[in-house]
C-alpha cells in the first residue's frame, strides 16, 4: 500500500466514522424548548463538534491500524473479494 493509498483509506474511514458520531448525544433545540427564531426545532441546540471530532479520529485510527495492517500483510487480497471471477487466475 502506498502513502498516498494510505491517506485516502484514512480519510474515507474518518469521513464514515465521523458521519456515525454525528447524531449521537445530540440535544435538539425542540428537546431544549428553545427554538432560535429561522431554524428548524431538529436543529442541534449543542452540537459538541470538536469532541467528536477528536473521539472520531482516535476511533477512525484504531480502525485504520486494522484494516491497513490486512491489507499490508495480505492475509485477504482482492482476489479473495472477486466473487465472480473476474480478474482471472493468479499469476
Amino acid at each position: 500500500m502506498g502513502i498516498m493509498s494510505a491517506i485516502v483509506l484514512y480519510v474515507v474511514i474518518w469521513s464514515m466514522t465521523f458521519f456515525v458520531a454525528l447524531p449521537l448525544r445530540l440535544t435538539t433545540q425542540g428537546e431544549d424548548g428553545e427554538v432560535v427564531h429561522g431554524t428548524h426545532a431538529s436543529a442541534p441546540a449543542v452540537h459538541q463538534l470538536r469532541k467528536k471530532a477528536l473521539i472520531t479520529t482516535v476511533v477512525a485510527l484504531v480502525i485504520w491500524a486494522v484494516i491497513a495492517g490486512i491489507i499490508i500483510s495480505g492475509v485477504i487480497t482482492v482476489r479473495d473479494i472477486d466473487v465472480f471471477n473476474r480478474m482471472g487466475p493468479a499469476g
